[in-house]
């Protein structure tokens, strides 16, 4: 019985070989993309100007709650004058919203006013809304009659709706009048807007940001049943396309999923002012969501790190979770989202078993096939780098674009290429098409094989990987093959299986060369020793909850693959 059965769902293990496919799909068409180019060039005509008029609104139905709790850091330092996010900072004094050299995720969170989530964790009301006025009413000073591409993205709406409505207390709390009138105002022309343009956002947490916010004003702005009838067939499409069938995001990034759920919540909170039913689409959802992003968190229910995702925090995860008041187990295994879960004891192993995300449904997909993380109770044993997505503004971009490579993640990698390549204008091209999975669990040990054919085209080899985790938790054992196919065998070839080391772990070497001693924080002490290959300790670097890159180590196996192939066998066990 594993330390978190208490938490796992009883769901069927299927013994055996099954396949998995995904398209090689690059991204967008040229076609697509000036389509999606000349939408916005429309947001500029007096055509699009005359669709954003209408009746004005002097009030709101309902105000609902926000069920999920801010960053009390984030809010405290709001009240202390300053707005701060992924290790970028501002005056609240000294912020132009028109300013377009902020980084990309402090803009959008800005922008969003995500940011009042966190100011009314930590303040009154009395003490929240003259900020939030403030800065309401410099947006609008701003925005209120300019559409802008960042601005008035239609993602951003979506939030901006969600927020605004959620939050009003804050941001309505005024008795001047004309501000008041324009808040309302804007608000209903954001969701006429975002109306026309939602399925011009990208397929998964986007899009459903927009069409959430037109639920939501179709909720809230008097007169919206019409509008909430078609926000509602346009966010079952952006489920239905944003989220596969076992609950997993198509990004295949826990960080997506955390948002699309934490969404989805702060949707129903709306519905339950109006007192009326949650939509049976997005009710599915949530259920299949949750236990699809519990498989990938680790013993202390914070996330692993995977797609671009940072490890988001233990509280994050858990504030979300109980906003959706759905209270599940984790998902042990799944086909479209792509993780294996193994848990026994203390330990948890988390293994990416499927193709990355194609193209045209992610940004910033990473190259991390047969890659894994394990703990051991509340601390990291072998991790991914991470973070490409969530590093903080001050990582050189070099540096972050790195951290979608193979050679960041704990797997084998080929003459320091990648399984799947990695294009210069970001996207993912060829690569693993598809990967084989075999997975047996008993009393004594689960077992997981799978293989990816990521390396055939270029260098003629298969990598082909074994795991097998004791019942007890307290082994690792393992074994990574290069096996021939194709006609293109290159003898010869480099390969370096490299294992990051959580944050905190010491690595120290044997004499033999072989085995390395690890002392967890804690105390716990672990044994790591390989055959097949030459062992080394390297540097590496892992990204932490808040973003910030953390100085760590790494063990690098390397061996040289012959034409016929080449094995590496290792485990990992623990010693105290």
């Amino acid at each position: 019985m594993s330390a978190d059965q208490p938490d796992v769902a009883p769901d069927t293990i299927d013994e055996g070989k099954r396949l998995v496919r995904l398209g090689g799909d690059t991204g967008l068409s040229l076609a697509e993309r000036l389509s999606d180019t000349f939408h916005k060039l429309t947001w500029r005509t007096p055509l699009h100007t005359l669709r954003l008029r209408g009746r004005y609104p002097l009030k709101l139905i309902a105000v609902p709650d926000d069920p999920v709790v801010g960053d009390v850091a984030r809010g405290q330092a709001l009240l202390d004058g300053r707005i701060s996010f992924r290790g970028e900072s501002h005056l609240l004094d000294e912020l132009d919203f028109g300013r377009r050299d902020w980084g990309k995720p402090f803009a959008n969170h800005v922008h969003s006013f995500a940011w009042l989530r966190d100011l009314s964790t930590v303040a009154t009301r009395a003490q929240g809304a003259p900020i939030a006025e403030a800065l309401t009413g410099r947006w609008l000073r701003a925005y209120e009659n300019k559409v802008d591409a960042l601005a008035w993205a239609p993602d951003l709406w979506g939030r901006r709706l969600l927020f605004w409505t959620s939050h009003a207390p804050l941001i309505l709390s005024s008795t001047d009048l004309i501000y008041r009138s324009a808040v309302l105002n804007t608000l209903a022309r954001g969701a006429r807007h975002i109306e026309r343009g939602a399925d011009k956002a990208p397929p998964g947490a986007r899009r459903i940001a927009a069409w959430c916010g037109i639920v939501a004003a179709g909720l809230l702005i008097p007169g919206g049943d019409p509008r909430r009838a078609f926000g509602e067939a346009g966010l079952a499409r952006a489920i239905a396309g944003g989220l596969h069938d076992d609950g997993g995001a198509v990004s295949r990034s826990p960080a997506q999923l955390l948002d699309t759920i934490a969404l989805l919540a702060m949707l129903r909170e709306t519905y339950a002012a109006r007192r009326l039913e949650l939509p049976q689409s997005v009710a599915a959802a949530l259920t299949r969501a949750v236990p699809a992003l519990l498989g990938v968190t680790h013993a202390d229910r914070s996330l692993a790190s995977w797609q671009g995702s940072g490890p988001a925090s233990a509280a994050e995860v858990a504030a979300v979770i109980e906003a959706t008041g759905i209270r599940t187990r984790p998902l042990r295994q799944s086909r479209d989202w792509g993780y294996q879960r193994l848990a026994a004891g203390s330990a948890v192993l988390i293994v990416d078993a499927a193709p990355p995300p194609v193209g045209r449904q992610v940004e910033g997909g990473c190259a991390s096939t047969l890659a894994f993380e394990l703990s051991d109770g509340p601390a990291r044993l072998v991790v991914n780098c991470g973070g490409a997505r969530a590093a903080t503004a001050g990582l050189p971009r070099e540096l972050a674009e790195g951290l979608r490579t193979t050679a960041a993640h704990s797997t084998l990698v080929v003459a320091d290429s990648n399984s799947t390549a990695i294009q210069p204008d970001g996207t993912l091209g060829r690569g693993v098409a598809q990967v084989e999975l075999s997975r047996q669990e008993s009393d004594a040990a689960s077992r997981l094989e799978a293989s990816h054919d990521g390396y055939v085209r270029r260098w003629g080899f298969v990598h082909r990987r074994q795991l097998l985790l004791t019942g007890d938790g307290r082994e690792l054992r393992g074994e990574d093959a290069l096996l021939p196919q194709g006609r293109r065998r290159r003898a010869g070839a480099a390969f370096a299986v490299r294992f990051h080391l959580g944050a905190g772990v010491q690595a120290s070497p044997t004499a033999d060369g072989l085995a390395a001693l690890l002392r967890l924080p804690g105390g716990a002490l672990w044994q790591f020793r390989c055959r097949g290959g030459t062992l080394a300790i390297e540097p590496s670097l892992w990204i932490d909850a808040t973003g910030r890159p953390v100085s760590t180590q790494q063990l690098v196996v390397s061996g040289e693959a012959a034409a016929g192939g080449a094995g590496i066998s290792w485990a990992f066990k623990r010693a105290i």
